[in-house]
């Protein structure tokens, strides 16, 4: 009989020793919760497991082991030192280990060796698994994947996520569209990898509970279900720290942010005619309050979210990279994912993203808001005007 994808992955855990986890660039709190929480539970089976996001974690999670994220991809990798032989070609070749070092000796069979010959390629990492969470395809890894993307074909790859535009892009894939997060599909795939012993210590269980609360909006959204108050339930009752989870998430603003929220909300724009209202924080907007780029994540869901009469919200924030839109579906129906992928992004109905190079004519502000109007008044028959 076929083993299910949940079984594949105890069964890939189980004969890994070094493991790779990653999520999606610009990382929100399932993705976060979902990371620590799969490395804890590595840990504490045993494994060595190495967690990667390209993006940098915002403080709001450091209540969490964020501290062990890293940015670049890291871990057992051999160490290669290459010798260009074509103009000089070698005769032997030999090593000998002296006072802690190891001393290459290369005889040329003529001519000679120059320090310009030697160059130090980098060797491949050694990995057993790689498990992606929380990502609907390999792209959104961002440089993690851009720039070691021959170790994802050479390594077993398990795919866990909720997301309705996953590409299923592992070799193992567990997408559960009915899971409000990837959080809460990972608490059943603990429960298969530790039958014996319950692998949802407090600190787990409070990583699962960040990435369960964060994408429901602290049950809030539609997308809560009966089973996700059950499995939140089951996190609490493993001593999930909820309070501290709510404080940091929803109590908690520095002034900077507030400052640069107060810029937002002084921006909007109400498209009346295309049911959509939309706000802009520009660069300046950054600076001018000192506010890092993710202070910006929280007005979209706390404040713009809370606008009536209206299809959706967008927030279209100014950063490094490109300006990034921030999607919340407001009315009942309404799949702000489709709005997503006019811009090449994704994500799932109530909450959707993309990245944009507004360098591009093709891609500046007005272009971005004319292309959303024009698919307001073609969505569904409407005829907005």
């Amino acid at each position: 009989m076929e083993l299910s994808p949940k079984q594949q992955i105890v069964e890939a855990v189980k004969s890994s020793q070094n493991i790779l986890i990653l999520t999606h660039r610009n990382p929100d709190g399932d993705a976060v919760g979902s990371l620590v929480a799969f490395s804890l539970v590595l840990q504490k089976l045993g494994k060595t497991p190495v967690m990667v996001c390209s993006d940098a974690i915002s403080a709001v999670f450091s209540y969490l082991s964020i501290d062990k994220v890293t940015t670049e991809l890291k871990g057992k990798r051999d160490f290669i030192i290459s010798l260009d032989i074509s103009q000089t070609p070698a005769e032997k070749f030999l090593y000998k280990v002296e006072d802690s070092h190891i001393n290459f000796i290369v005889t040329p069979h003529s001519g000679e060796f120059s320090p310009e010959m030697v160059s130090f390629p980098g060797g491949r990492f050694k990995f057993d698994l790689i498990i992606v969470l929380d990502s609907t395809d390999l792209e959104r890894l961002g440089k993690s994947y851009d720039d070691n993307s021959d170790l994802f074909y050479e390594t077993l790859i398990v795919n866990i996520d909720h997301h309705a535009g996953n590409d299923h892009f592992g070799k193992i894939n567990l997408v559960d569209l009915t899971a409000t997060s990837t959080a809460e599909i990972l608490v059943s795939v603990f429960e298969a990898l530790s039958k014996d012993t319950s692998l949802l210590t407090e600190e787990v269980a409070t990583a699962l509970l960040t990435g369960i609360i964060t994408d429901t909006n602290s049950f809030q959204n539609q997308n809560t279900t009966p089973k996700s108050l059950t499995v939140a339930a089951q996190l609490v009752a493993a001593n999930a720290n909820q309070q501290e989870i709510i404080r940091r998430i929803y109590k908690t603003r520095t002034l900077p942010t507030l400052r640069l929220w107060g810029r937002v909300l002084s921006n909007i724009h109400d498209e009346t005619n295309y049911r959509f209202v939309w706000s802009q924080v520009r660069k300046e907007d950054f600076i001018a309050t000192a506010a890092a780029a993710a202070a910006a994540d929280g007005v979209v869901d706390e404040l713009l979210k809370t606008t009536s009469g209206v299809d959706f919200v967008l927030l279209l924030a100014e950063q490094e990279d490109g300006t990034h839109g921030s999607l919340r579906s407001v009315a009942k129906g309404i799949d702000v994912s489709e709005i997503a992928k006019l811009f090449g992004g994704g994500g799932h109905a109530l909450a959707a993203g993309f990245i944009v190079d507004t360098s591009d004519p093709a891609m500046n502000t007005e272009k971005i808001i004319a292309k959303i109007r024009d698919y307001q008044k073609t969505m569904n028959g409407k005829n907005l005007e």
